[in-house]
């Protein structure tokens, strides 16, 4: 295991002076880069003051502050803040809120408490974001354990689930929403969870653009809350605040994390519709639910430092222009007979390693085609963040790209060149076919 002692900016140094780019924020969650000045000004001053007090008891400035932040940055009416340490957190609370919810409106005998899913997607690892998780090899072991959610395909064009191309197919991963409240019965179902583009499960899977704005007519003639799980796309990540924003379509519900506190400390958040949270005030005025450490003032400082520090630096403009010219220098990286798709938005790609291009057969699971790039890149002083499990028969493998929002177009260059080097080692260990490599292509 490779032990690091430092970080600066996008850069990583371990205990033999090696350098690294973190080419994946650990797993999307650096955005503004390591040892950031400011941040750890922030944090040090609030630690001087208070650093903890339980949410049950008192409010501070720093995490009303950054309820307000946040609240700002988010779509529509949602304005209403939970904190909490974590994604997996936000998620459990986004769950139990939409039953809440329900609760309130309705009564205690109302039947809406099912949250459908997608496979392919990842919400967590508590029990609760485990059964709304749709990535086979993640629930595995703990199956026996798990709530009975539903899940329908996801919005997977590369591998669809129906075997069609859009828009022949009418957006079909949408109307299977649709379909199943129909078939569970909407007085069942309260609410709808997806992440905006999948991230770790899948990497970096984009829907078509009709599919969001479906999805939000069908949960909303359904009387379906609607919940973007943002934990990986939030706060500029794509090129916007939020994903959802880059189709113009406001949810009921976020969960947010990552790049909310980028790292400095764990850090996680609800959001909320205002008109939910009135149902909430009018009724017991209790949402029974809660962490230890949700929303204690040294971690909201923290947020609130990272936050300006975002907006000061404008950094989800630099997420489209850097995401931009990533995607246009990964492009010959296209040519390689290892690689079958390359996909995402802004500052988030995903790589997908296929056996044969034409197929889209994947690799066998037990060679960690994945695992073996990003040691490869590693070779060369580039962080990855490897996944595997997505494909047919939880075969499959891919990358995960997605350095800090900070970068500049020099170290973009440069993390493609790293990339590139390490994708030409793994295609020499395994031999290319027909003696081709991406190399040749670019």
């Amino acid at each position: 295991m490779v032990v690091i002692t430092h970080g600066r900016g996008i850069y990583l140094y371990d205990a033999d002076g090696r350098e690294y780019i973190d080419g994946c924020s650990g797993s999307e969650v650096s955005n503004i880069g390591h040892a950031v000045p400011e941040i750890a000004t922030a944090m040090a001053s609030q630690a001087g003051k208070v650093a903890f007090t339980h949410g049950s008891r008192f409010a501070t400035v720093p995490a009303m502050r950054l309820a307000q932040m946040v609240a700002g940055l988010a779509p529509g009416d949602l304005d209403r803040v939970y904190l909490v340490s974590g994604g997996s957190e936000a998620v459990e609370a986004c769950i139990k809120f939409a039953r809440t919810y329900f609760i309130e409106r309705d009564g205690q005998a109302t039947a809406k408490h099912k949250i459908i899913s997608r496979w392919h997607g990842f919400h967590g690892n508590t029990l609760g974001a485990l059964s709304a998780t749709g990535h086979v090899p993640r629930r595995r072991k703990y199956d026996p354990m798990l709530v009975d959610f539903p899940h329908i395909p996801a919005c997977y064009c590369y591998r669809c689930h129906y075997g069609l191309t859009h828009p022949d197919c009418g957006v079909a991963c949408a109307k299977a929403l649709e379909e199943t409240i129909l078939a569970q019965g909407p007085d069942t179902v309260a609410a709808f969870i997806a992440e905006p583009l999948i991230g770790a499960a899948s990497g970096a899977v984009p829907p078509v653009e009709d599919y969001w704005p479906l999805i939000r007519d069908i949960c909303s003639r359904h009387d379906v809350l609607l919940i973007a799980d943002e934990v990986m796309t939030g706060f500029g990540r794509t090129g916007a605040h939020f994903a959802v924003d880059h189709w113009g379509v406001t949810p009921d519900i976020i969960s947010c994390a990552k790049g909310m506190s980028a790292g400095y400390v764990p850090l996680g958040a609800m959001i909320v519709a205002q008109h939910l949270h009135e149902t909430l005030r009018r009724g017991s005025g209790k949402f029974t639910h809660g962490h230890t450490y949700g929303g204690n003032p040294l971690a909201a400082a923290t947020g609130v430092a990272v936050l300006e520090y975002y907006q000061k630096h404008d950094l989800c403009a630099n997420s489209r222009r850097m995401g931009d010219l990533m995607f246009e220098l990964a492009a010959p990286l296209r040519e390689s007979p290892l690689i079958g798709d390359i996909r995402g938005r802004g500052l988030f790609m995903g790589i997908e390693l296929v056996q044969d291009k034409e197929s889209r057969q994947p690799y066998r699971a037990d060679l960690g085609m994945g695992e073996r790039l990003t040691q490869k890149c590693m070779n060369h002083g580039l962080v990855l963040y490897p996944g595997s499990g997505h494909g047919p028969a939880n075969a499959g493998d891919h990358v995960l790209v997605g350095p800090p929002l900070t970068i500049t177009e020099s170290e973009v260059r440069e993390l493609i060149r790293r990339l590139s080097a390490g994708l030409s080692d793994l295609e020499r260990e395994i031999g290319a076919p027909e003696g081709e490599s991406h190399a040749r292509h670019s």
